[in-house]
């Protein structure tokens, strides 16, 4: 069969599968939309929050990114593995044990302030809508390619996927759609590369074919890393094992932003609170911290294997003969060669082919290939490659079977859209409880909250569509500002709220509030308003200054903790509760 047909069986059933479990698991009252009743066991969780936290980021961007940038996109993967490792062992028990809904809930309780709720529910939902911007775009580049229907529809089929089993099971159907869909997500993502790993490198292990010699080819005998290195600089850019041109600054910053973003995520902290107990949740952060390292010491062998292979197939090959992976991905968009000298070959150099993103002329050249409408620059590169195809793309460039592809596809959507469910449910469940419930109708029914609840799902899921088709940047970088936001403005106030008993009101809203108008206020100026990067401040990055932005929630938050009224008794007794062992293996009924 062809690929276009086994992706319909593949995607298919697991879309069948997850509307099944969401339909079985709906939900009539606001503890099981919320937090899934409550009753979770730790192992489903586990993959319920692995699922969730690896996103499309994860699974289709994160190794496309270190094939492209090598050592320096290591960046990605250390800070986002450390951040969980941080959440689970810094955060997660005691906010388990607080006891409460979500993030803003927390927030709303300890710093007892409406206010602070309120600016909390701002800040979750601003960074979840980022967030879930780039999942929608990872939805659209599958099916664009994999269902061969362009980018802005696969966007739609996402929209109106996860809105019917996110608005319908709330949490609870989530979370077990979320265990269905990591059970995909890590299939698919580690039969391609045992089998890649299996050619090129002789052994079914990725983490050990990343270290090994290539078994056959003009580099036989060779090291796959040495090989890979020969071949970019070669090509004009850095070795592969080499550091890029970011300063160290820099990489510590996006580091470190990733780190205390992925702590101060409130879609990822809202899954402590669905087990039953503190217990629980510490076993369940260590079950996700097993599921999540499967595909993470995976993610560099794919990325290498990628770059090898592309670089292998296609650079200073006809055009006329180009591989069937090739003329597939060109049909997308998300590939593109501009034949600068005429020669009819393609030649992958380092520099940008042209400016912006490719834009078809509707017409073809001499050797059938599509023209590109953008400005031509000097560099002697003819290619354009989407860094995001390259995890989807490699299965049909090591010409895997077509069953194999078809469920790369399937493992991609399940990436996407279990993330994308996570933040949305976290976006309705700051409106309709904390804003709706909490803040203006305190006797509101449940069917009331319910509803309130599934109407910002659906309004959330369309702004999230629009900026799945007009993306401010590739997956992992819109995934990145998110991650900065996250920094900025939850993981200063979530830490203090449970190991400062005198940190107050007035400065948990004055550090949130300081905190994420720096960082977005930065990113807004640097990737929409012109700005130019020898203007960056100290020479970070946007997708780094989440950590600046960290620094100044905390520095506000204590300075004005201290210089206002020390926060009630019967507060600063709860806060010390939180940290006390007592209970810990029973559930904290609210």
């Amino acid at each position: 069969m062809s690929i276009l047909a086994w992706t319909y069986i593949m995607v298919g059933l697991t879309f069948g599968l997850y509307i099944f479990i969401a339909w079985i698991s709906r939900v009539r009252d606001t503890k099981g939309f919320y937090v899934a009743g409550g009753g979770v066991p730790p192992l489903a969780n586990g993959m319920a929050t692995a699922a969730d936290w690896m996103s499309a980021a994860s699974f289709i961007s994160m190794a496309g990114l270190i094939s492209f940038l090598g050592y320096a996109g290591s960046i990605y993967l250390m800070g986002w593995t450390g951040g969980y490792v941080l959440l689970a062992l810094l955060l997660a028990p005691y906010l388990r044990k607080f006891g409460k809904y979500t993030v803003p809930d927390f927030v709303g309780d300890r710093y007892y302030s409406d206010a602070a709720r309120f600016v909390a529910l701002v800040c979750a939902i601003f960074v979840s809508l980022t967030y879930v911007c780039g999942q929608m775009r990872g939805v659209g580049i599958v099916f664009s390619r994999f269902l061969e229907v362009p980018v802005d529809i696969g966007v739609l089929i996402g929209m109106a996927i996860v809105f019917f089993y996110a608005g319908l099971g709330g949490m609870k159907g989530i979370t077990w759609t979320q265990v269905a869909q990591y059970t995909v997500l890590i299939i698919a993502y580690l039969i391609p590369a045992v089998f890649i790993s299996m050619k090129i490198a002789g052994t079914p292990i990725p983490q050990i074919g990343l270290g090994g010699h290539v078994q056959t080819g003009q580099y036989t005998g060779q090291y796959l890393l040495d090989v890979l290195d020969k071949l970019n600089t070669d090509l004009g850019f850095t070795a592969y094992t080499q550091p890029g041109a970011k300063s160290m600054l820099d990489v510590f910053c996006i580091t470190f932003a990733l780190m205390v973003g992925t702590a101060g995520l409130p879609h990822v902290i809202i899954r402590f609170y669905t087990v039953p107990s503190v217990r629980a949740a510490r076993l369940s952060a260590g079950y996700a911290l097993l599921f999540i390292a499967i595909l993470y010491t995976t993610a560099p062998a794919v990325a290498a294997f990628a770059r090898y292979n592309m670089i292998d197939t296609i650079n200073d090959k006809p055009y006329s003969q180009a591989p069937s992976w090739f003329k597939n991905w060109e049909k997308t968009g998300l590939i593109a060669w501009v034949d600068k000298n005429n020669d009819g070959i393609i030649q992958y150099r380092a520099g940008k082919p042209f400016i912006g993103k490719p834009k078809f002329t509707g017409k073809t050249g001499p050797l059938g290939q599509k023209l590109v409408a953008n400005k031509i620059t000097d560099s002697p590169n003819e290619l354009y490659v989407d860094r995001d195809i390259m995890v989807l793309a490699n299965p049909e460039i090591a010409n895997l079977p077509a069953w194999v592809i078809a469920l790369v596809a399937a493992g991609g959507l399940a990436a996407a859209l279990s993330t994308a469910s996570g933040l949305l449910l976290v976006i309705a469940s700051s409106i309709s409880h904390d804003l709706y419930y909490r803040m203006i109708n305190r006797k509101a029914t449940e069917k009331q909250r319910l509803l309130v609840g599934r109407i910002m799902i659906g309004i959330a899921v369309c702004i999230a569509g629009y900026f799945g088709i007009n993306p401010p940047g590739f997956v992992a970088q819109v995934v990145a500002f998110a991650f900065g936001l996250a920094a900025s403005s939850f993981f200063p106030i979530i830490v203090l709220g449970i190991f400062s008993t005198r940190t107050n009101r007035e400065g948990a809203i004055c550090g949130m509030l300081a905190g994420i108008i720096f960082t977005a206020a930065y990113i807004i100026y640097f990737k929409f308003m012109g700005g130019t990067k020898d203007q960056w401040f100290l020479g970070i990055s946007p997708e780094g200054i989440g950590t600046v932005g960290m620094i100044i929630n905390f520095v506000v938050t204590l300075v004005v903790s201290r210089m206002t009224k020390e926060p009630p008794r019967e507060i600063q007794d709860l806060v010390a509760s939180i940290r006390t062992p007592r209970g810990a293996g029973a559930a904290i009924d609210h």
